[in-house]
């Protein structure tokens, strides 16, 4: 099986960086996976968290696109209820018509924020609420119409009026339903559209949700079989030991997020150290092993076996990695040094 890796890229927030730093290094990280051939490269909707950047995957997506050549860049994913589906559907309509076959509009049900953020982002009208929710399916068939060249009509007040995204479209960018559960599965099966299951942050149930996908699968006009790939949070570098430093910052991160614990900024490798070194709780200890298990950590052969491993045990040809390699202190801040050596030693 021939393996195409793609990269999904939160824009990590480190304690030695602005926004607009960390926003650099992301350029450099795509640029990095468009020079080395890889497949595609995703944003992620995060709101309100200290180590997060994308906020806004639209404004990233026409900037990485704008800097890289040939890659495919998209979302992973636009948090649908959280936006009004014509939003959504003018702004990849846009990315579409000025990056034409090179846009991914992958869309996913979960907040992506605590419950004031997910209020405020609807300018206190509800938020993520039990409607919007449930209204979901309803919003993804409109978003699709709304980006058709075509259009969608709509009867108002005894006409019909003619909705389009964007004037004259000419092309539609691909659509994926993202999903933690197996929701977004058994909705992308029936509805015969591309999935992918969140492996990168659940690291269960991915199996099952793929089998529910794939063996409940209806053909439609753009997609005649399953379509899905896997995640995978990787850190890898010239050595094991050097990938497993590097990690930590991360791992902290995630431990933090799991635990309900404040979250700060990422911290740098010797930081990190530093908090492990002090001792941590015993079951603290344990939920971090079970992530290093579940995540690619070690040097290039290593690495490339244990993602080749992982494609032929969930019967994939892709995988998407989000390069989790934290930074030593003095790093210069708008580059992100362990990110783009995964990458490189990936897909060199």
């Amino acid at each position: 099986m021939s393996l195409a890796l793609s990269v999904l890229d939160l824009v990590p927030v480190r304690s030695d960086q602005t926004t607009g730093d960390a926003i650099a290094a992301s350029v450099e990280l795509a640029r990095t996976a468009d020079r080395l051939g890889y497949r595609r490269f995703w944003v992620a909707e995060h709101h309100n968290m200290p180590a997060v950047a994308a906020t806004n995957p639209p404004v990233l997506i026409g900037l990485f696109a704008g800097a890289t050549e040939r890659i495919r860049v998209g979302s992973g994913g636009v948090m649908l209820p959280n936006h009004a589906p014509l939003v959504v559907a003018e702004q990849f309509a846009l990315l579409e018509a000025a990056f034409p076959g090179r846009i991914d509009l992958g869309i996913g049900r979960a907040p992506g924020s605590d419950p004031v953020t997910s209020w405020a982002l609807r300018h206190g009208a509800g938020g993520v609420d039990d409607e919007a929710v449930a209204r979901f399916p309803e919003y993804v068939d409109n978003v699709l119409a709304m980006m058709e060249p075509a259009g969608v009509g709509l009867a108002l007040r005894g006409g019909q009026h003619v909705l389009k995204a964007t004037p004259v479209a000419q092309t539609v960018p691909q659509v994926w339903l993202l999903g933690s559960s197996d929701y977004s599965a058994r909705l992308a099966a029936a509805k015969g559209m591309p999935y992918v299951f969140a492996h990168h942050f659940s690291g269960s149930g991915t199996a099952e949700a793929l089998e529910l996908y794939r063996s409940t699968f209806q053909p439609s006009p753009e997609l005649d079989e399953p379509r899905t790939f896997l995640t995978v949070n990787a850190s890898v570098a010239d050595t094991v030991e050097e990938a497993q430093r590097q990690a930590l910052p991360q791992l902290l991160q995630m431990l933090a997020l799991r635990t309900g614990q404040p979250l700060v900024a990422q911290r740098t490798v010797e930081d990190a150290e530093t908090i492990v070194e002090a001792g941590l709780p015993e079951a603290h200890d344990a939920l971090i092993e079970a992530m290093r298990k579940r995540w690619v950590i070690g040097d290039a052969a290593s690495a490339r076996d244990e993602l080749a491993s992982l494609a032929a045990a969930y019967g994939v040809d892709e995988v998407m990695v989000n390069p989790v390699g934290g930074a030593f202190a003095g790093t210069d801040p708008r580059t992100a040094p362990a990110r783009v050596r995964t990458l490189e030693l990936l897909g060199g």
